[in-house]
């Protein structure tokens, strides 16, 4: 059965590695959760300094100071940390076999890197994978570019309809590279720009492979991805492609089916852009036939349904909370 919180008592969050775009996320997230209270920020950073004097925009939203310790009386704990670093605070880290670990990081994302110890990490995708995650202890939050793609296709493998290779074109916003700069994260570099990188080897394509097989075991087409870095700060938009029998009519009612459930996921019978998503946990999936190829648009928010959202949204199903407390969001669309 899945653990249920009582209404009187709030779940205990801890957040390490708070200072970040992600840590940031979760915390304009779970300062106004109504079933959450925030137990701790870690950050060694920043330790004795005020979170608004961090997150600026959060000044009358919260008086928490981040800390360097990290108390263990807590029901949660989110890793918003770098990929790699995950896995080695919990080496050094020891945390109660009791309080359920949320990693956004890519360290335990794959089947082969998924048991650390006495953990074993499940796939934080729900419209994957939500009754293992109303069960789990540990989860893997899924990447941001992971998520948006696998929106994308997770119908037709359900199906076992992925029968030719699929061609794929995303772009993300800036603050999907992380808080740290770079060159190609500076506001000289990415304004007005637009670049390729990773082109077919972006690490991303691990887990969507393993999700894909998943439903579909048989599969074996390549996954032809190629990533680009946006001229704006958040979001990501993918399209993708593939030849296919379906028709149009056939096509959406599949994927209207499969997202019947869920309750961020909607397939939109118009275009989509970005701004439709942009500050909120939706994600939207659009479906077009041309000729014999099946064209799918998907847009997500890469820090909040690709990143610090979906932590949350995987936190209510772990609870057994209403899967979108907290997260009814509104979107930036001006």
């Amino acid at each position: 059965m899945t653990e249920q919180i009582v209404n009187s008592k709030k779940i205990k969050a801890g957040i390490i590695g708070g200072a970040g775009y992600t840590g940031g996320e979760m915390l304009r997230i779970l300062v106004n959760h109504p079933n959450v209270e925030i137990a701790f920020v870690n950050s060694t950073s920043n330790a004795g300094n005020l979170i608004s004097d961090v997150h600026t925009d959060l000044i009358g939203d919260t008086d928490l100071k981040f800390t360097s310790d990290i108390p263990q009386d807590i029901d949660v704990l989110f890793l918003c940390v770098g990929h790699g670093d995950a896995k080695k605070f919990l080496d050094v880290n020891p945390i109660n076999e009791n309080i359920k670990i949320i990693d956004l990081s890519q360290d335990f994302r794959l089947t082969d890197n998924s048991q650390l110890a006495t953990r074993n990490f499940i796939y934080g995708l729900p419209e994957l994978n939500r009754d293992a995650i109303k069960n789990a202890k540990n989860i893997a939050n899924p990447g941001c570019f992971a998520t948006c793609i696998q929106l994308g296709l997770l119908p037709l493998a359900a199906k076992g309809l992925i029968k030719n290779e699929v061609h794929i074109n995303a772009t993300t916003g800036s603050t999907g590279a992380g808080q740290s700069l770079a060159t190609t994260s500076h506001f000289s570099w990415r304004n007005n720009n637009l670049s390729i990188y990773k082109a077919f080897e972006h690490q991303h394509l691990n887990e969507i492979g393993e999700s894909l097989v998943q439903l579909q075991p048989s599969i074996s087409e390549a996954l032809n991805f190629i990533p680009q870095r946006g001229a704006f700060t958040r979001g990501i938009l993918a399209s993708m492609y593939l030849e296919s029998d379906l028709t149009l009519e056939k096509a959406q009612t599949i994927y209207e089916d499969y997202y019947s459930t869920h309750p961020f996921t909607h397939v939109s019978r118009k275009n989509i852009d970005l701004k439709q998503v942009v500050n909120t946990n939706k994600a939207l999936v659009h479906i077009e036939k041309h000729g014999n190829k099946l064209f799918i648009i998907s847009a997500i928010d890469n820090l909040l349904k690709g990143a610090s959202g979906q932590a949350v949204q995987n936190m209510n199903l772990m609870f057994g909370l209403e899967e979108t407390a907290g997260l009814k969001l509104k979107a930036a669309y001006f």
